[in-house]
């Protein structure tokens, strides 16, 4: 079908054919291409243009070796890298630089929402390199580098999960663009192969576990590695099948690796497989496979900017994987930039399409071209408010969030109690009931339930905006020698939202496409358009978060509880930026499993909370006197919860990050 221009946010059309051939000649200039385009005030900005023929673009590639042998074959593993570059550049001696997705799925599961997988041709080369990358990037001036992980579709080696191989599976390739490393054309021949057509400058990004990759070879502080943009990534892989102890998933790292593995490698790879097994018990305990894969302790070492992408009710990939790796990297300065969605485990290009190329392509522009276009002055956050509905921040989290304590206090009937600055005294009880969510749980937030206790602000007065990461600590008394906890926020009163718990998380796909760069006959640019799929709902719960009680002394080992011995454990509850608006309450819910999305302890346990030791430190963008004013005089009757209206409870969270 023929090109659709997306539409642009920042320039205007040009206006005359004078400025039109301005900014053709400045294109031939300037390396890679580039225009002018206006900015107001006299001042322009530079923006990298489609000059470069995508039809008659080089598509070759190499293997470069990893220095690892990990299917022990005898002969040190290499991984595939499929390679889209302009061919004008290197005729002209120039030299570009390199957009780059390190994945497992090129083969096994395709990428986007239209699980789009790698096609070659009779002599190897790739034909369609999925997602739109390729198609619009390299006409830019851009190469464009798709790596298949180890022991995935051409790569040898094994599938280790975000250990070594994995992460090393990308930065050998961006050691090579670097001329560090060494590369074959061929999987198993000795002719080599030098990147002289790269100028040494890399951008890595990817969705989910292709986001992880990002994040875990930025951790290595690998030069030239200039940034990355992580769409949904995990931070640490015990956070991705553990909450403090409480399994998320009942599979694991080897599973997850057979999954995505190549058939060469699972005849090769059983040994890695075990290791996995081994190192990943169901016990929750941190081990040492744990450590490895543990990207945040190594923040101090990125050197690239980052701008991350996530989904607020994302229940896959939780948002604490964002919120942790964010807060480190912003301890050490590190250049950031956010949008979070209202969306799940969903990319950008399919919730908000336009606004995503512009930004993504202006970012790439100044990260790796060193134009001056402005995008590193605005502000750092957008935030999805309302289902499209955007705002943005200055910076995220606000300066003035402040880390507030809300006490929870008895109410006038069991179960139901308040939520306030004052602490207080007494106790609440529930029996964990596995059969129960955290919907459930919040449609019978005002009437006493036997698996779960809430406590409620009166209806708010003012908005109240939480921005950043919550914890909420617990001192609780078992009746058995297991337990587990949940601790839930939700904003009680109606609204309309994206469908974060349908099985497309939010969006609904069309029949139309648009188009968003160049196509061939083997590789379309044009991909099906989505709109966003609403709900109209009487609660919102909007973060989360879990624990094994087990695991209150240490990560490192859990213990059998002693039945009437009280224990305190802080929950950290995922990141988010949400406002709970005038005549809505604001709600914490403490209970015991959360169906679907923890997986219930070995026995059946009911729990005091002792409320003198118990109490929810919030980020509050204006901190305690903005929770005071917003909960003073009187708003009016909110609405009373009602059975959830629209969204379901939350579905079973897949098991593959994709």
């Amino acid at each position: 079908m023929p090109l659709r221009t997306p539409m642009r946010t920042r320039f205007t059309i040009w206006r005359t054919l004078a400025t039109a051939v301005a900014a053709l000649l400045t294109a031939a200039f300037l390396t890679p291409a580039a225009a002018q385009g206006a900015t107001g005030a006299g001042r322009t900005t530079r923006e990298s243009r489609p000059v470069y023929s995508y039809a008659h673009a080089v598509r070759e590639s190499v293997w470069v070796d990893t220095g690892l042998d990990e299917d022990g074959d005898g002969r040190t593993d290499r991984v595939a890298a499929d390679i889209v570059r302009p061919a004008e550049p290197a005729r002209q001696g120039r030299k570009v630089p390199v957009i780059m997705d390190a994945s497992p799925y090129y083969s096994c599961c395709g990428r986007g929402n239209e699980s789009q997988k790698k096609t070659y041709d009779a002599q190897g080369h790739v034909v369609r390199m999925p997602l739109f990358y390729d198609n619009f990037f390299v006409p830019r001036g851009y190469a464009f580098v798709g790596v298949d992980l180890a022991g995935t579709n051409r790569s040898d080696g094994c599938v280790d999960v975000g250990g070594r191989s994995d992460i090393r599976s990308a930065k050998a390739v961006i050691d090579w663009l670097n001329g560090r490393a060494t590369a074959y054309t061929s999987r198993t021949g000795a002719r080599t192969v030098k990147a002289t057509w790269s100028n040494g400058s890399t951008g890595m990004i990817g969705k989910s576990w292709d986001a992880t990759i990002a994040n875990g070879v930025a951790a290595t502080g690998v030069e030239g590695l200039k940034t990355i943009v992580p769409i949904s990534g995990i931070s640490s892989w015990y956070d991705y099948y553990f909450a403090q102890g409480a399994p998320l998933y009942d599979g694991g790292p080897a599973e997850l690796a057979g999954y995505v593995e190549s058939d060469a490698a699972h005849a090769h790879c059983a040994a890695v497989q075990r290791r996995l097994a081994d190192g990943s018990p169901r016990s929750g305990d941190w081990t040492g496979l744990w450590n490895e894969r543990d990207y945040v302790r190594d923040a101090a070492k990125v050197r690239a900017s980052v701008f991350l992408v996530h989904g607020m009710q994302d229940l896959n990939v939780r948002t604490k994987h964002f919120g942790q790796w964010w807060d480190a990297l912003a301890g050490h300065g590190v250049q950031r930039k956010i949008w979070l969605s209202q969306t799940g485990h969903v990319d950008p290009f399919d919730y908000r399409r336009g606004a995503w190329v512009d930004t993504l392509h202006r970012w790439f522009d100044h990260e790796l071209l060193g134009y001056d276009n402005g995008i590193d002055r605005e502000p750092m956050a957008d935030i999805e408010r309302h289902p499209d509905q955007w705002v943005t921040s200055r910076v995220w989290p606000p300066q003035t969030a402040r880390a507030t304590v809300l006490h929870p206090a008895p109410g006038t009937r069991a179960g139901v109690g308040t939520l306030g600055l004052r602490p207080a005294a007494g106790t609440e009880s529930f029996t964990d009931d596995p059969k129960q969510s955290e919907t459930d749980w919040a449609a019978h937030l005002t009437t006493p339930t036997a698996e779960k206790t809430g406590f409620l602000t009166a209806p708010l007065t003012r908005d109240l905006r939480l921005s950043g990461s919550s914890t909420v600590t617990v001192t609780a008394t078992p009746t058995t020698t297991s337990a587990h906890l949940s601790a839930v926020l939700v904003d009680l009163g109606p609204d309309t939202i994206r469908d974060y718990a349908d099985a497309d998380e939010g969006i609904t796909t069309l029949t139309d496409r648009t188009c968003w760069g160049a196509s061939t006959a083997g590789d379309s640019a044009c991909f099906k358009e989505t709109r966003a799929k609403t709900a109209r709902v009487d609660y919102t719960v909007f973060s989360r978060g879990w624990a094994d009680l087990g695991h209150h002394a240490s990560l490192a080992k859990g213990v059998p509880l002693t039945p009437g011995k009280a224990y305190t454990m802080t929950l950290r509850l995922a990141a988010t930026d949400h406002v709970v608006p005038r005549g809505h309450r604001l709600a914490l819910i403490i209970a015991g499993t959360d169906k679907d999305l923890i997986d219930p302890p070995s026995t059946k346990p009911a729990l005091t909370i002792d409320l003198s030791g118990t109490g929810a430190s919030l980020p509050l963008v204006g901190g305690a006197p903005a929770f005071a004013r917003a909960t003073a005089g009187t708003a009016g009757t909110a609405p009373a919860p009602r059975t959830l209206n629209g969204v379901r409870a939350p579905r079973a969270a897949e098991h593959v990050p994709m």
